[in-house]
């Protein structure tokens, strides 16, 4: 294909969910789910758009779109088969740039806009293809998958060779995996009831709800005072009874001492899980908490930066679920890295999601492991969240507690034109009565 690139669009676009504390926690008080949204433009009319984007929460988002569009401008002049022909090497040019990467490398705000654009440039390979991008995938040989990633930093964890064999012993199972994934789904768990600014009467009663729709497991956001903390598992474990599962999210605001302490006040509630309990960035403490908290697991990745601190995470056994961001490291092809990562060392995934769209990206990662990677649904379950979906063209679709396998061609990444002119920051309507955000975004200090 000798269309080319000719232009790299990125938009900040932000809802305003701090008036409602949709997304509270103990890091972020009144979130505005936001994204740098990334769409890209061929010159030639009868190909698709791709689309992308990277999550954010407020303030700032500025900072993203500057960033996807400095990575974007090295597609500008390429041609489609450049891009879709060798996605490894891709991802390489893409994050290749010597000036920006000493801004990096691989993570930070520069982190952020490749995934925009990464993500961007798959979702385009997958329409062009006419498949989701979780079956585009699941269609890559296991030697096409592991020409995906850049193993320079990983390969004391996981060597090419090994992650080929991996891929290999999953093969043959491809198709009965596919053909149950469309029968049945794929888990999920909410967080739905479980932010942290919500009061005692609304916590009951969609956790009330949300046992009535069928789920169980939830996620309680905690962190900030621990009585409270106490007060609200007590609620939620009273709706759940003893058979379903109960998570805890401390947004990384507690030391490691903490920590263990805040745990150990809320063991009694029977957690499954404790989440992001310190600063993501040390594996050292999250290898400590696990030891000390088990067997209750620690779950972290929404925020770990790229698959070299995952890599050392898995090494420490530092963490018991990882928690996948689709945002947070740098598209597709860091993506894949971190789930054969994963599946070497026998840790579940189970993708961050909520946000803005970000339950519409990672059910494609999560099916595809199941189908490719780790071929397993076992301890795995998908983060769901129960707003913004109406915004983009082709949302998740839920039977129950169950993701349906998305089935339109791409990435599920392309939002509505109208939700984009009506939230495009600061001169969409929904912002025009005002020079900033609803809230602040910053978060509480301990």
């Amino acid at each position: 294909m000798t269309a080319k690139v000719v232009a790299v669009d990125v938009t900040d676009v932000r809802f305003p969910t701090s008036r409602e504390l949709d997304g509270s926690d103990a890091m972020n008080e009144a979130p505005d789910y936001s994204a740098a949204y990334v769409v890209l433009r061929t010159d030639d009319a009868a190909l698709p758009e791709g689309h992308g984007f990277t999550f954010t929460i407020g303030r700032g988002t500025e900072l993203a779109v500057r960033a996807a569009q400095l990575v974007g401008e090295r597609l500008r002049g390429m041609t489609v088969a450049e891009l879709v022909g060798d996605l490894g090497g891709l991802w390489r040019h893409l994050t290749g740039d010597s000036q920006l990467r000493w801004l990096g490398p691989d993570k930070g705000v520069i982190h952020l806009g490749t995934a925009a654009v990464v993500n961007a440039v798959w979702d385009l390979a997958a329409k062009l293809a006419g498949q989701p991008l979780w079956r585009y995938l699941a269609g890559f040989s296991p030697q096409q998958l592991v020409d995906v990633v850049d193993w320079r930093y990983l390969r004391d964890a996981l060597t090419p060779e090994a992650a080929l064999e991996l891929l290999a012993r999953q093969e043959p199972g491809r198709t009965s995996r596919i053909e149950h994934l469309l029968r049945h789904g794929y888990p999920a768990y909410t967080t739905s009831a479980g932010w942290l600014g919500y009061d005692d009467a609304k916590l009951r009663r969609l956790c009330q709800e949300a046992v009535d729709a069928g789920w169980d497991a939830i996620k309680l956001k905690v962190g900030a005072d621990l009585e409270a903390d106490r007060r609200r598992c007590a609620i939620a474990r009273s709706v759940l009874g003893p058979e379903r599962r109960l998570m805890i999210d401390a947004n990384q605001v507690l030391g490691v001492e903490e920590a263990v302490a805040w745990f150990r006040e809320l063991a009694e509630f029977d957690v499954y899980w404790f989440e992001e309990p310190t600063s993501p960035d040390d594996v050292l403490g999250h290898a400590a908490i696990a030891a000390r908290i088990s067997p209750t697991l620690v779950a972290t990745g929404e925020h770990t930066q790229n698959a070299v601190v995952f890599k050392q995470l898995f090494q420490a056994k530092a963490l018991g679920v990882c928690q996948l961001d689709a945002c947070r490291v740098g598209g597709v092809n860091e993506a894949v890295a971190v789930l054969l990562l994963a599946a070497a060392h026998g840790v579940p995934v189970c993708p961050h999601a909520g946000g803005v769209g970000l339950c519409e990206l990672v059910q494609h990662l999560a099916m595809f492991d199941f189908v490719a990677v780790s071929g397993s649904m076992e301890g795995r379950m998908i983060e769901y969240v129960d707003h913004l979906h109406e915004h983009f063209v082709d949302p998740v679709r839920m039977r129950g507690s169950r993701y349906l396998a998305p089935t339109a061609p791409g990435y599920s990444a392309r939002m509505r034109p109208e939700s984009l002119a009506a939230h495009r920051f600061p001169d969409g309507p929904i912002w025009a009565d005002t020079a900033q955000p609803a809230a602040t975004t910053e978060g509480r200090g301990r």
